[in-house]
């Protein structure tokens, strides 16, 4: 995880002409109405921008290795990434610069280190005894592409086969190559005419460490004497080999084959088979070969001490079962058990008690590893139950469509959420502790709870406790379950709108105090729920439908530039702006004439049992019109003390009591403005002829109907790749490029006109044009009165103007501290009140934390606003702009907040270009401007959220967040906070040969590895065949490192004083390190004249 440096541009001339544009609005107004001063706290030393961590699953895997000591597991994936998971809540991510493919891992046992093989050709040695592993050393190998590695256990020589069938040792300390090389044409026989294919497998014999198989794709296996340089045995076979297991006595092996056989072979009868299995395959009557099957990809053979040995195999599976899911075989004496799998495997271990090859296994796990999951399964129980997952990996369990981050939320929702959310479990898992346990916890320095929600294509929400760098799932909603389910494709209403997913989540809006929620989903519509823990059946759902269509003839801008807006922002999800794909509609016009008054959805009319948690309290859909399908709304807000629920899309607003269940306001964005419209529109009639409609959330679908990609970017196959943007909701509907959408809404208790003495309850509304407006309204009095006098909704004549749509507004006092839009506290809704409950519901107040209410008038009020281009500070109630700032010219600001930060507010800015942007409040100074990300995507600019305490999200990979820190503060305690993988562990004793077995020369047999790879016997290694490549932490790095194993080890001498003999033996591992740390200092500065100039490819 890289740190960025800041650039504090407060001190350089950015500030300086910032604050003097600012200076000069503030000196203009304060003639009328001189303001107070707000002593502003933040400055740029108080931000720094670092990565935190990644949850989720590894996008894309391709690798799996186990430490079967430090109980560590590693995944590597096709982009370079690799992720280290302990015990639940120790995890690590790590990156390889290169990008390339991770095609092996292999754990130093025991060791905090780790060997990964990637798919450029090179090797690299990991330090995992540091809280953030680095890379020590490199090998890039020039001539050979590397196929499969073996490092035996407690061995510093690493076998490395090549696709020519070669095998080069390196030595793992010095990450050097030794002279000693295995060629394939003297591996196999001289009498063979064809190249027996690259290298698949190599292990040693577990009884004798100078036997060696080779394994070649061809289906050619060796037994190779590493001391006389020969082949003991050749095996052949007419199939193509995948993999080779060793059973653990060293008398036998197993082979896999490319048409689903497993053939047995005794080492010392290399002529034929012992066995031939085909696990999957039909027996025929009359003896015949069983038909084959498909090609067994891996297979692993352990013993056990009590009964017969379990042969674990991926693959194998017939022809004919067309459709059929992905299996993992156990086969274990006469039973065989088939376990279907959701994705496809990419590998899977099997972990056993002993870390030693040449003992009893006593295998009691299997990790499998899926495309887009990972499984533990139970071989000790009955069924092989799996083990329930601790680690969050069920983030892609339907494609993420938004996230929404809350930093310091109210105390007692956590444990709300959870003890809702611990009745949807699943059971049948498992009943012993998670296998993978190793590691250690980071100290907690951070004690506020924090919550993220994610809304996914398949209409799910899910609520994650985040707090303290962790991540756990909380809780679930279905918010499709109000609708009626189409069965198949043929029975789907043509009132859709989108062709897929038509329950998406778009936007997200929660107000954590009172617990109400509201979504906001792709097929036009909007669910209200309410927070509850009684269970409660639901008679009939609340429904309205709104009627929203607002059509004009023509635009023009008031200076004349003609500047199209984005149609499509929205503000409780993230602005965006894109090219949908369009979506024509099922049918565009039926025999009765045009669609009308019909929503893209069917509520349930049958009784809806609601589960304790969040239950639907209204459902808003918006429907056809004259045949123009409803737009996709583009903003949302909701709020808990006046009742109401607002939503706005490319043709108007609509806002909504959702305790009368009344619909209050219904206006096309043009009506907004009354006679004070700035572009002159006049109305026009619907169109008698339809388009093809804006589509469905496409930025979900992304131009794509690959379902596990769903979030490629629109332009993913123009070149770069880089994020364009488009200001049309439609590729084909030109007319829907000049709509005025609603781009931003927030309920608050401000002044509404110039002339106000006293706040009141409103709504401002952006737009994409860049124009705020505000809404009056007139609440009636609390209790009964509530339900029965209607809420009185009037424009104020209020505009404002920005540049660029409107992203987010808030609210500052005369101190300059937020003022939080009104809210109720959450209460039991479905246990009747009691008669004092009542009195006190009629007395009850809305919170509302505004100090300005009952203060005097010369205590004004401020309103943030923040657009795509530009952020005002605007003095109220007398609405002159006090501060300014132009945010960008060339690019634009896709998400907006104001969050707190160290007792203090700022705004948070993420650009299209990559920049990561905060300003002071209210003067809006530049405190934090960094170079965050080159290239943006349509999924990271759909889900970047900040929040307060410096915390902020996007998702990186389709199935994986990542989390970051714009905070110092955090920045410098997160060493503290990160869980360490490294702790030191008793290797347990080998295996005890036997009295017998050591008098006639039984049992394992050792090898001096270094008087045969080493230099004096071997010589030196050809220097063009690889190339050492010190690691990129630097010389100090290595010193660093090497250092902290002293360190290490000195606590563990402390704790483990019987380990003197093997810590002496680790001590002069870790001098002969420092020693190459200072060797390599030598060498780095004529390597970097060497290779300065050179490209990667030419190394």
């Amino acid at each position: 995880m890289r740190k960025f440096n800041i650039r504090k541009v407060l001190d350089g001339l950015t500030a300086v002409s910032a604050v003097a544009s600012a200076s000069s609005a503030a000196q203009q107004q304060q003639a009328g109405n001189r303001e107070t001063e707000i002593q502003e706290t933040l400055q740029s030393e108080h931000f720094q921008l670092c990565k935190t961590v990644r949850h989720g699953f590894p996008y894309q895997p391709s690798a799996l290795a186990f430490d079967p000591v430090q109980k560590i597991l590693a995944i590597g994936t096709q982009s370079g990434a690799l992720r280290l998971f302990g015990r639940p809540g120790v995890e690590c991510y790590c990156q390889h610069d290169s990008g390339a493919a991770v095609i092996q891992l292999q754990f130093l046992i025991n060791e905090g280190a780790l060997v990964s093989a990637l798919a450029d050709d090179t090797l690299h040695l990991w330090n995992l005894r540091q809280k953030r592993p680095a890379i020590l050393h490199s090998l890039k190998f020039n001539r050979e592409r590397i196929t499969f590695c073996h490092l035996p256990f407690q061995s510093k020589w690493l076998y490395v086969g090549t696709e020519r069938g070669n095998i080069h040792i390196v030595n793992v300390e010095s990450f050097t190559l030794s002279g000693y090389v295995i060629m394939w044409n003297k591996a196999i026989e001289l009498s063979s005419k064809s190249h027996p294919g690259p290298i698949v497998h190599i292990s040693d014999n577990p009884m004798d460490e100078g036997k060696l198989l080779i394994g070649f794709e061809s289906g050619t296996v060796v037994l190779w004497d590493l001391k006389s340089k020969k082949a003991d045995y050749r095996y052949t076979h007419d199939e193509a080999i995948h993999s080779v297991a060793w059973h653990h006595e060293g008398k036998q092996f197993i082979c896999s084959h490319s048409d689903g056989t497993l053939t047995i072979w005794n080492v010392k009868s290399p002529t034929k088979p012992f066995q031939t299995i085909t696990p999957h395959g039909k027996q025929l009557k009359d003896g015949k070969k069983p038909e084959p099957c498909k090609p067994i990809l891996k297979v692993e053979y352990k013993t056990t001490r009590a009964g017969e040995p379990f042969i674990i195999l991926s693959g194998g599976l017939s022809y004919d079962t067309v459709g059929r899911r992905p299996c993992l075989t156990v086969m274990h004496g006469k039973s065989t058990a088939v376990l279907e799998m959701d994705y496809s495997i990419v590998d899977f271990l099997t972990l056993c008690e002993t870390p030693y090859p040449n003992d009893f296994q006593e295998p009691y796990a299997v990790v499998v590893l899926l495309e887009k999951d990972l499984v533990l399964i139970d071989l000790a129980q009955n069924g092989y139950p799996i083990f329930e997952n601790p680690y969050p990996l069920t983030i892609h369990e339907s494609p993420v469509t938004c996230c929404e981050y809350f930093a310091d939320c109210p105390v007692d929702l956590i444990p709300a959420l959870y003890s809702v959310g611990a009745r949807q479990k699943r059971q049948g898992y498992s009943k012993k502790e998670w296998p993978i346990s190793g590691g250690n916890w980071g100290l907690i320095t951070q004690s506020y709870p924090e919550i993220i929600i994610t809304g996914h294509a398949d209409g799910s929400i899910k609520f994650w406790d985040a707090s303290a760098i962790t991540l756990q799932v909380l809780y679930k909603l279905k918010t499709a379950k109000v609708f009626e389910k189409s069965r198949n494709k043929d029975d789907r209403p043509n009132t859709d709108i989108v062709d897929e997913d038509p329950y998406a989540i778009q936007i997200i809006s929660w107000c954590p105090e009172s617990r109400m929620l509201c979504i906001a989903g792709v097929s036009a519509h909007v669910i209200i729920y309410r927070f509850s823990k009684q269970e409660v059946t639901t008679e009939v759902i609340p429904m309205l439908e709104v009627r929203l269509l607002y059509e004009i003839n023509d635009i023009e801008t008031p200076d004349g530039e003609q500047v199209p807006p984005s149609s499509t922002p929205g503000t409780g999800s993230n602005p965006q702006s894109i090219v949908p794909q369009s979506h024509p509609s099922t049918s565009s016009s039926s025999s009765d004439g045009l669609r009308d008054n019909v929503p893209c959805l069917k509520v349930k009319n049958s009784p809806l049992k609601q589960s304790p948690g969040y239950q639907t309290e209204l459902v808003i859909q918006l429907v056809w019109v004259s045949g123009e399908p409803p737009q996709q709304i583009t903003s949302l807000a909701v709020n808990s003390a006046y009742g109401l629920v607002v939503f706005g899309n490319c043709n108007g607003i609509a806002m909504v009591d959702y305790l009368q269940k009344t619909v209050l306001l219904n206006l096309g964005t043009i009506e907004l403005y009354g006679s004070n419209d700035p572009y002159r529109r006049e109305p026009r009639s619907p169109r008698k002829t339809r388009q093809p409609s804006g589509a469905g959330l496409c930025d979900i679908n992304e131009g794509t109907v690959v379902p596990e990609d769903r979030c490629k970017s629109p332009t993913s196959d123009v070149k770069d790749n880089s994020f364009s943007r488009s200001r049309s909701s439609s590729v084909t509907s030109i007319d829907k490029e000049s709509r005025e959408a609603i781009s931003a809404l927030h309920f608050c208790e401000t002044f509404t006109r110039k002339a106000d003495t006293s706040p009141s309850p409103c709504l401002w509304v952006g737009t994409t044009l860049g124009t705020v407006l505000v809404i009056v309204l007139n609440l009636p009095p609390g209790g009964e009165q509530r339900l029965l006098q209607p809420v009185i909704v009037s424009p104020s004549g209020t505009i404002l103007r920005l540049k660029g749509a409107i992203l987010r507004m808030a609210f500052l006092d005369t101190t300059g501290s937020l003022v939080p839009p009104a809210h109720e506290p959450w209460r039991e809704y479905n246990v009747p009140e009691d008669k004092d409950e009542k009195e006190k519901a009629k007395k009850r107040r809305p919170v509302s934390v505004s100090p300005s209410s009952s203060q005097e008038i010369s205590e004004n009020q401020y309103a943030v606003i923040c657009s795509e281009k530009q952020a005002k500070v605007i003095s109220l109630p007398s609405q002159n702009c006090t501060y300014k700032q132009n945010i960008t010219e060339t690019s634009f600001v896709l998400r907006g907040d104001i969050v707190s930060l160290s007792n203090s507010i700022c705004l948070a800015c993420f650009c299209a270009n990559g920049h990561i942007m905060t300003f002071s409040l209210p003067s809006l100074r530049p405190l934090l401007d960094v170079y965050y990300l080159p290239l943006t995507n349509m999924r990271i600019a759909r889900t970047f959220c900040f929040t307060n305490n410096g915390q902020a999200l996007y998702l990186v990979s389709p199935t994986e967040i990542q989390r970051l820190t714009y905070s110092q503060e955090t920045c410098e305690n997160l060493q503290e906070m990160l869980g360490e993988l490294f702790t030191p562990v008793e290797t347990p004793e080998a295996p005890n040969r036997g009295f017998f077995k050591g008098l006639f020369g039984g049992g394992a047999q050792s090898l001096d590895r270094e008087e045969l790879f080493g230099e004096s016997a071997s010589g030196k290694a050809s220097r063009s065949l690889a190339q050492h490549i010190p690691g990129p932490g630097g010389i100090e790095g290595v010193k660093g490192a090497a250092s902290g194993v002293v360190g290490e080890l000195a606590r563990a001498r402390l704790a483990l004083d019987e380990r003197g003999q093997k810590l002496g033996e680790l001590e002069e591992k870790t001098a002969a390190m420092l020693y190459s740390a200072d060797s390599f200092s030598k060498h780095a500065h004529e390597m970097m004249l060497k290779y300065k100039d050179k490209k990667w490819y030419q190394f």
